[in-house]
């Protein structure tokens, strides 16, 4: 479902203006250089993650034996994300590593989505429990990947119509 948001240049002149319209938002995980080609392969093993595109930096080629990567697309079911090395080039998205970021994935197998986590690299973060609200309404687990973002993996949340009366 697109989002729109109503553009404000052009409107102060009595035009009519245009909305924006947004397709899809994309999280980006900048991993401390040169671990994203290592984070694309843990996020393949332990998330069936699929790599749509990956865009190598020219300038490191030369230099290392395995370039870094100024972008990989991934896809986790429907949704999409972007893996990149942190450099400190002009064309870096990010000038230094971002914390806080916390995926949610929704999984009817949230005990064996975690023990395949677990298994490519991931830390457990906590036993499994019960609706702890955010994005989670059934089944919990938490678990660390090895470049330290948090995966939230549920159960899909109850909606109202589908509680027992």
């Amino acid at each position: 479902m697109a989002q729109e948001a109503q553009a404000v240049s052009g409107a102060e002149n009595g035009a009519k203006a245009s909305p924006v319209v947004f397709t899809a938002a994309k999280p980006w995980l900048v991993v401390e250089a040169p671990k994203a080609n290592d984070a694309v392969l843990f996020y393949k093993a332990a998330f069936g993650a699929e790599e749509l595109s990956r865009v190598n930096d020219p300038k490191r080629k030369a230099e290392l034996e395995l370039p870094l990567i100024r972008s990989a697309e991934l896809k986790i079911g429907s949704s999409v994300f972007v893996v990149s090395d942190l450099t400190d080039d002009s064309s870096s998205p990010a000038k230094s590593a971002v914390s806080g970021l916390v995926f949610c994935l929704e999984t009817e197998s949230v005990e064996a989505a975690v023990a395949k986590a677990v298994a490519a690299g991931a830390v457990s973060e906590d036993e499994l429990t019960e609706g702890e609200g955010g994005c989670c309404g059934g089944v919990v687990g938490k678990v660390k990947d090895p470049y330290g973002n948090l995966w939230l993996i549920c159960s899909p949340a109850k909606k109202c119509g589908d509680v027992d009366a």
